[in-house]
């Protein structure tokens, strides 16, 4: 096919970055990778190329070097990659493979912030396990939140070969649960193309592209061996550099048999001292009766003898390159034969070879429409978490900690200071969090500590709260000894704007850390309710559950508020509202009190918010799962899509929270408190470090909110 490429004007903007991935070793996802940008820079202006991991050595990435010098990207190089295969051994090494994500997609992020675009190719295959890699590729691919391109190689394999090899990379893809943009198939045979073609029925759900094969791109430049044995150029223009080797020849012989053997395109090795050798090539090469061999290598740290280089000089020169290089002729022969193909910027031959190679068999018109029509919704959990901290960081907000002296309490503050994500202020005995801080050895030398007991706040905060509390009876002197209490000491600093959030519950009950906030700071306006939501990161989603903490039998204007303030909370953390009202039956099939109760609270919310997407009665299937909700619910806006789960009452959200929790190994964060003037969250006495951190960035997220109201 040779497609026509419309008008810059007619096309619709490329909204989605891609990520290009080898299903094996020497896929030939760089050819792909050349056509793709050349694709991008005819509509984007600013194109950013990246590459997760790099070969951790001397010399820079093959692939970053060409593309910034051909496309004059003027990106700095280390923007253009996530870290050095060293550094992500140790990491896997020490069991951290969610850090190593972490760190590339940190440096993506980064480099996306000043670019339109970003293409990215995966790492190479340099370690013998196949397997791994492409798991990895895949799983950045989905952190990133990247469409995946993979390529596979289709050189010396029969069709057979071929269509299992696609079937295992499409259940590969499935289980990883990718976005794709395409598949590539490239290096088949020619005879095998139009065969092939015909069994893969190019469809528009997993579409397939064969390229064939191109002798000239598999062979290696002799510009590609001379960088990769350390070659030094002895003789021949630029232009020689870029001839490609399509054998290599040891000429150890006498010329009469040499010149037997000798094909064109070959690249001779022999020894330096070998004169006879070096002037049959040169008159070989000039002959008729002769084939024209591609370049000359001389071993052993000999250059030709002074007369034949005055020779040579005399003729103007050699019309092919002279390489000498250090190592003997047959350690040369083994280095050369190891040599792979690879683009560089200055051969502008192969370049033209391949985009022409690619664009004849890749429908590139299709392509870019289906990647404007393939926009990933995808958060993974790393996603998500980076976003927050992101959020949190911009403009820092105050927290405090009331259970001061808890081991996981102080990790995950240390924590939050190394990365400058919020301000903290723990509270407790001062003496007796230092002494522990420094038994932790941790790095927390200028942390703010209150001593409720102590502070000359708690007079304040003691008339503060007895003036809004006297009409139910209480009286200043227990006021003042309420505020001993860390919780109730807390929850006044965030009441009159010492700080701006609060987390606890690592060691206090629920009912601890939540009852003074509703005695002082009360429910925002609009919410007639106090309800919870967690957080529930999948593989490859982020969804809402409530209220699985707070209240155990809503009534159906208390679910309808939960339902609502879900969407809103929702909303302030980037996820988009589409709320579903679980029942044990789906539409109106199910009879009963309990069903009743959540046809009534549907209504109650669509008249309050006839805006939101939201629907119910629904079972938990029909609201999370496409091929169930096509059936049970064909014309709903929700079903299979919902981000909101709205639970009919506590047992079945906290039970349900759980059993997601422990059987797919999501990660729960929450409970989240919604439908206070001021953020209070709650955290399970079972929390985690991280799960402390991750509630401590959302509070503040939540005050960077209440302040915009």
């Amino acid at each position: 096919m040779n497609p026509t490429q419309p008008t810059a004007a007619s096309e619709p903007l490329i909204s989605q970055d891609i990520y290009i991935a080898g299903v094996d070793e020497g896929s030939g996802k760089s050819l792909i990778m050349l056509a793709i940008i050349e694709m991008l820079s005819g509509y984007a202006d600013n194109i950013g190329f990246f590459r997760p991991i790099i070969q951790g050595n001397a010399d820079k990435d093959d692939l970053i070097q060409f593309i910034s010098h051909r496309y004059q990207l003027g990106t700095p190089y280390e923007a253009m990659y996530g870290c050095t295969s060293e550094e992500a051994r140790h990491l896997l090494a020490d069991e951290q493979y969610d850090e190593l994500l972490k760190i590339i997609l940190a440096k993506y992020r980064a480099l996306k912030t000043r670019c339109d675009h970003v293409l990215c190719v995966g790492s190479d295959y340099r370690h013998g396990n196949a397997i791994f890699e492409f798991d990895f590729n895949a799983d950045v691919a989905n952190n990133l939140g990247c469409l995946l391109m993979p390529v596979m190689q289709g050189e010396n394999r029969s069709d057979e070969q071929i269509l299992n090899g696609l079937a295992s990379l499409k259940h590969s893809m499935r289980e990883h649960d990718c976005e794709s943009l395409a598949t590539v198939i490239i290096g088949v045979a020619q005879n095998q193309i139009a065969s092939l073609r015909h069994s893969l029925n190019h469809s528009s759900e997993f579409p397939v592209y064969v390229v064939p094969a191109e002798s000239s791109l598999e062979k290696p430049t002799i510009g590609n061996i001379a960088k990769v044995i350390g070659a030094k150029v002895f003789s021949g223009e630029s232009a020689t550099m870029s001839r490609e080797v399509y054998h290599y020849k040891v000429a150890a012989m006498l010329v009469p048999d040499f010149l037997d053997y000798v094909e064109t395109g070959d690249l001779v090795i022999t020894p330096g001292d070998r004169s006879d050798i070096i002037m049959a090539s040169l008159m070989a090469y000039n002959s008729s009766n002769y084939p024209q061999i591609a370049g000359l290598i001389l071993t052993g740290h000999q250059q030709p003898a002074p007369q034949v280089q005055k020779l040579i000089d005399g003729l103007g020169g050699t019309p092919f390159a002279v390489l000498g290089v250090d190592s003997d002729t047959f350690t040369t022969a083994l280095l050369v034969s190891q040599v792979t193909a690879r683009l560089h910027s200055q051969d502008d031959r192969k370049i033209a070879t391949a985009l022409g190679l690619i664009e004849s068999n890749i429908n590139m018109v299709e392509l870019r429409l289906r990647l404007c029509s393939k926009v990933s919704h995808k958060t993974t959990p790393l996603m998500f978490e980076y976003d927050l901290l992101q959020r949190a960081k911009a403009k820092k907000q105050h927290i405090v900690l009331p259970e001061g002296n808890e081991e996981r309490i102080l990790r995950a503050a240390e924590i939050l200071l190394l990365r400058d994500v919020v301000k903290i202020t723990l509270l407790g005995n001062e003496a007796e969090i230092r002494q522990k801080i420094q038994a932790m050895a941790l790095k927390m030398d200028n942390i703010n500590i209150i001593d409720p007991i102590k502070s000359d706040l708690r007079p304040l905060f003691a008339e503060t709260y007895y003036q809004a509390r006297k009409h139910r009876c209480i009286v200043y002197d227990t006021a003042f000894d309420l505020m001993a209490d860390p919780s109730y000491f807390g929850t006044l600093m965030i009441h009159l704007a010492y700080a701006d959030g609060m987390v606890s519950g690592a060691v206090h009950s629920t009912q601890h850390t939540i009852r003074p906030a509703f005695e002082i700071i009360k429910t925002k306006p609009g919410a007639s309710i106090v309800s919870s939501v967690f957080f529930m990161c999948l593989e490859d989603r982020v969804l809402v559950y409530g209220d699985c903490a707070v209240i155990p039998n809503p009534n159906a204007a208390q679910l309808a508020d939960i339902a609502i303030n879900a969407a809103e909370t929702a909303r302030m953390f980037n996820i988009e509202p589409r709320v579903a009202m679980l029942s044990y039956s789906t539409g109106e099939s199910g009879k009963g009190e309990a069903v009743d109760k959540v046809r009534d609270a549907v209504k109650i919310a669509q008249t309050l918010r006839p805006d939101l997407l939201l629907e119910g009665p629904m079972q938990y299937d029909a609201a999370v799962d496409a091929s169930v909700a096509k059936t049970k619910l064909p014309d709903s806006k929700v079903a299979g899509q919902a981000t909101i789960l709205i639970f009919p009452d506590l047992n079945t959200g906290n039970n349900t929270y759980k059993a997601v929790q422990r059987s797919s190994g999501a990660i729960a964060i929450g409970p989240i408190l919604q439908g206070l003037n001021k953020p209070v969250n709650d955290l399970s006495r079972g929390c985690t470090v991280t799960d402390i951190v991750n509630t401590v960035v959302i509070t503040a997220i939540q005050a960077q909110e209440a302040d915009k109201t």
